[in-house]
Parts: C-alpha cells; structure tokens; sequence
C-alpha cells in the first residue's frame, strides 16, 4: 500500500502545504526546523487536523479531503508513536501494547496473548507487569512502538521518537529503532528535527521549512548537495551563494573567486562544498587543485573520529580532517594554512532548485 497526501491545512496564520508519498516497506522522514510544520502534519494523517484543500489516501482509499470525506482517527488505522510515548500510567506494561489491540476488536484476553509476543519481538518481554514511570527511556520507547506496530496500522508514524532521550541512550535506541522499522513492511514516516536521526533511518527525507518542502531526495542527495541554507547547516556542508560564469564563481559578500569544472549552469547560482573536500597544507600545495589561498584558522572542534577546522577570511567555510592530521599540523587559533580544493568538488545549482 502507497500512502499519498496533497495537504494543505491551516492552525492560525500558518499555513502547510506539503504533497508526501510513502510507499510500502519505505521509511521517508520529515525533517525540518521548529514551527516549520511536522506537528501539523502529524496532526493532519492522525486525523486530528480537517484539511483546507487536497486529500489524504492509503492506497485506494481516500481517508480525508476538503469536500466529503473524513475518517475519524479510530478507524484510520495509524500507528502513532509520540515524542512522550503517551503510555498509560495506570496500565502495566502488556496491557499498553494490547490496548492497541483491544481497540480493533479484539477480547481482551487474546489481546493480551497477542502482545506478550510483540512484547518479546520488540525486547520487552521481561517487563511486562511494569508500570510506564519503572520504565527507561529505551524501555518506553520500545513498548511506545510495539503498541502501535501491534494494532497493525495501515501507516506507522513515529513523532520525534529520539527527542526524549539522553545523548547516551539515543544512540544505541536508534540503531534498535532502525531494526524495528525495517520489520514492519508497511509505510513508515519519521518526524523529526535532527539531522542525524533523518539521515539514517531514513530510505527518503522531505525537508519542509516555513510550511513547505524545500528539498526531497536519498540521505546521500541531500547530504551532497544541499538545497537551502538550513539543509547545508544541518548536514554539515558550506553552502555559498553567487554567479557563474564559465566555471568562475563570484560569491556574495565576499571578494573571492572559486573555481568549478560545472560550466553548464550560469546565472545565479547555490554552490556546495563539502568539508571534507577542502584539504589543509602548512606550505603552499603545487598540485592540480584550481582552487588554493591562504587563510587563518578560526576555530578547531574535535567531533570524535573528526575534527572541524573553521576557516577564517578571505572564505570562511569548515573543513574536516583526521585528528592525526589536527595534531601533526599543529592547527589552533589564530595559525595560518593554505587550502585547497578541487575545481570537481566544488557543485553548483541553479537557484530555486532541489
């Protein structure tokens, strides 16, 4: 089954306007800002939102439009998991998970049996008469997720599913979030707005800003070749603005020239170069690079196995090198290097493009 929404829904003076496809056994994320409009989406295919135009379908059958046609929320059959798992306090864990159950019409007592074994898929089979507040972060999301996968939902919707946990538990909960949603063969939408969250569990991301979709494509497309100002800071690429002409770039702002091999986009144009594109030299490199300048190292941050070097003036951009390299170069504050990189990493696109 195919999910597919032409939404445009309004709370107040902001408007959504978002077309999504989701197909089956396809995990898309939405990623995007604060206010940027992943709330109201949520609340559109929960059906808690009425449309101001368009339609939402699950395959060929239309749940919600603008004219006639509205299912309410219990009979949509979506799997909806919160930010704050909104698990039932009063309930242990097996009857959470076959709350779910029991909501489709199942008895209680086979409802039951039935989540004893999601309860044991999804590695929560030992907590079974645990109240939610006993419960980790991990634990609750993992009981959160079973509950909605035990209901067999049409569409699974995970909503900031991360965002309530600590930096030491994301980490390892994601990697078990991954593994669970590569389970469940139908469709799959993850909200979120963190970049790394979207990244790897996503097979697809739409990026919606100030309402709309500014970007869609793989992790890899977008990672590469950012559309927007936000999409280049939250995947770590220097994202430039200026004017080609046959391959020389004259940037806004700044009173520098770059090098590109793309000769085919003229005008105005986005230009992207990847951090770990530009390479760092204490004497001048003699070499094929079409782009080389001295400049002043601005700030060094170690980022684990990488360390991000930010360059200074005549063109402030970030570079990432090994801290092998950090320590043999004696990079810090204030020293001076040469840069460099290749006029074939250097990518541009026409502006308003995605």
């Amino acid at each position: 089954m195919t999910v597919v929404a032409n939404i445009v829904a309004q709370r107040d003076d902001f408007t959504l306007d978002l077309n999504l496809r989701i197909d089956d056994g396809e995990t898309v994320v939405l990623l995007g800002p604060n206010g940027a409009g992943k709330s109201t989406t949520v609340a559109v295919l929960a059906g808690q939102l009425p449309l101001a135009s368009g339609f939402v379908a699950f395959g060929d059958t239309t749940i919600d439009d603008s004219n006639d046609i509205f299912v309410p929320p219990r009979d949509r059959r979506v799997g909806v998991v919160f930010q704050d798992y909104l698990l039932f306090e009063h309930m242990n864990v097996l009857d959470n998970i076959a709350f779910g159950i029991n909501t489709r019409g199942a008895r209680m007592a086979d409802a039951r049996t039935d989540a004893g074994r999601w309860a044991t898929r999804f590695g929560v089979g030992g907590l079974l008469a645990k109240r939610p507040s006993e419960l980790s972060g991990g634990q609750a999301q993992r009981v959160a997720l079973a509950r909605a996968v035990a209901m067999q939902p049409r569409l699974l919707l995970l909503d900031e599913p991360l965002a309530a946990l600590d930096v030491e538990t994301r980490a390892a909960t994601r990697r078990t979030l991954a593994q669970h949603l590569r389970e469940f063969e139908g469709p799959r939408l993850v909200i979120t707005h963190d970049p790394t969250d979207a990244f790897l569990l996503g097979d697809r991301i739409y990026v919606l800003e100030d309402g709309k979709v500014t970007q869609e494509g793989t992790p890899e497309r977008i990672h590469s070749h950012p559309a927007t100002s936000y999409v280049a800071a939250v995947a770590g690429t220097n994202l430039l603005t200026g004017r080609n002409h046959g391959g020389a770039l004259a940037l806004d702002d700044l009173d520098f020239e770059l090098r590109t091999s793309n000769t085919q986009i003229e005008g105005d144009v986005l230009i992207t170069v990847h951090p770990r594109a530009v390479a760092l030299f204490t004497d001048e490199p003699h070499g094929s690079p079409r782009n080389t300048w001295l400049t002043t190292i601005d700030s060094v941050d170690p980022l684990g196995d990488t360390t991000r070097v930010f360059l200074a003036d005549p063109l402030p951009i970030a570079v990432d090198i090994t801290p092998a390299s950090t320590a043999a170069m004696g990079l810090a504050p204030g020293v001076r290097v040469w840069a460099s990189v290749k006029a074939t990493e250097v990518a541009v696109a026409a502006v308003g493009s995605n």
